[in-house]
């Protein structure tokens, strides 16, 4: 029996910021798509910047595990013999192309695509345009494909003339940021990208059906990390983990429709999950859980919690954390601030009209009740009122950490050559 066709989408530095997940934005299309999948409201992925964690969500292995701790760009790849998804479905004899972005590595054929298209631009439009036309063309084909469209929209920066804005007096300002002009300005530019972005992936799925592939492909959307804001983007509170995940499967894989699964889930899960779906065995090495029984026939995701890193953005910043239904444990291994901006957001409009009172001192750990305190903005690793949970949570820490061999438990980790340049 001929295996699914698998078409992932995925967009840079979006968080959640979409209708489905409660956020007043305009996105008809992955709206449209989001009816017609199993929308995963707890997804978190592995790492608040991007290579570490699309390495993640190719791999299914966590950034210390695969090598990939820090920004292509800045010396980071991957380790020796890592496998990303495209290598083992090629090996199952999947036709494997690549429309777009990629930032896993400098050389293009350690990421495992027999083909890659759009080099010269990664704007949503172009990848969309030379995705269709990929799709168009293949012709009739017994051979199962994986098409990535990687897409750099939402990054900074949001010039009108490419992203006409919103309207900055309509919006609604997300909590973890300061209600202001400056803060307004910037989120109604980033709803202009968001459309943009959306219009891609329109154009995307329409070549999908009228291609009469709706039937037999496995579609994938999501994005790597937190929206590029800050405490959000480069920290591990959840406006920096917290992603939109929407998988839309076919009726010959899927029997439970489309849903809304509330159990936590991690990027790590996506390659084997995928692989489970299309019956390939999932590797050994492959750190995450397969969630295809939720997809199949609707039972629960059944994480007692998710892992959560940083160790290198524009600097060092080695933080860990773990996260339940209910509460967050984050350890800070390094003395810092408590944001560490990157260059995008230490220029944005939202740094203008925000103080300084985020470069005070941040604590060794923190922990908050979720569930009280959604933003966590009270931390609790001083009340004894928590102190079970405080102690439950470092252990899972630590023994994560340990089984994993971590190599932050021995040190600090040594980082490659800085060269120019920062996302």
């Amino acid at each position: 029996m001929r295996r699914p066709n698998i078409v992932v989408v995925h967009w840079h530095d979006l968080g959640t910021h979409l209708p489905a997940y409660g956020h007043d934005v305009e996105a008809p299309h992955t709206d449209a798509l989001a009816q017609q999948s199993t929308v995963f409201e707890r997804c978190f992925s592995t790492s608040p910047l991007c290579s570490p964690a699309r390495g993640a969500l190719w791999t299914g292995r966590y950034p210390h595990s695969n090598g990939l701790q820090g920004l292509t760009h800045r010396g980071w790849e991957y380790s020796e013999g890592e496998r990303p998804l495209p290598m083992h479905l090629a090996e199952a004899g999947y036709r494997t192309v690549l429309v777009g972005l990629q930032h896993e590595s400098a050389d293009g054929d350690r990421l495992g695509f027999a083909e890659r298209l759009s080099q010269g631009s990664h704007r949503a439009p172009d990848v969309a345009d030379a995705a269709a036309r990929w799709l168009d063309d293949r012709g009739p084909d017994d051979q199962p494909f994986l098409m990535v469209c990687g897409m750099f929209e939402v990054h900074r920066d949001w010039p009108a003339d490419r992203y006409p804005p919103d309207s900055p007096d309509q919006l609604t300002v997300p909590g973890y940021l300061p209600d202001n002009d400056h803060t307004r300005e910037d989120l109604a530019a980033f709803h202009g990208s968001i459309r943009v972005a959306d219009r891609g992936l329109g154009v995307i799925l329409d070549a999908v059906r009228r291609n009469g592939l709706d039937d037999d492909t496995i579609v994938v959307f999501t994005t790597d990390h937190g929206a590029p804001f800050p405490r959000a983007k480069s920290t591990l509170y959840d406006p920096g983990v917290h992603v939109a995940l929407m998988i839309r499967v076919p009726p010959g894989i899927g029997a439970s429709g489309p849903r809304r699964e509330t159990g936590l889930v991690s990027h790590v899960d996506v390659v084997p999950t995928l692989l489970d779906l299309v019956g390939i065995p999932v590797p050994d090495d492959v750190q995450g859980v397969s969630v295809a029984s939720t997809l199949r026939s609707g039972f629960p995701a059944s994480r007692r919690e998710v892992f959560l890193e940083k160790t290198y953005h524009a600097d060092y910043d080695p933080i860990r954390a773990v996260r339940t239904h209910s509460h967050k444990y984050i350890r800070n291994f390094e003395p810092r601030p408590l944001l560490d901006l990157p260059p995008d957001l230490e220029a944005s409009p939202t740094r203008r009209g925000m103080g300084d009172a985020h470069l005070a001192p941040r604590p060794p750990e923190e922990i908050y009740d979720l569930e009280a305190d959604p933003g966590e903005s009270v931390n609790l690793v001083d009340d004894a009122r928590v102190e079970t949970v405080l102690l439950d949570l470092r252990e899972r820490l630590e023994s994560f950490l340990c089984s994993t061999d971590d190599a932050l438990l021995r040190g600090p980790v040594p980082v490659p050559v800085v060269t120019t340049g920062s996302r």
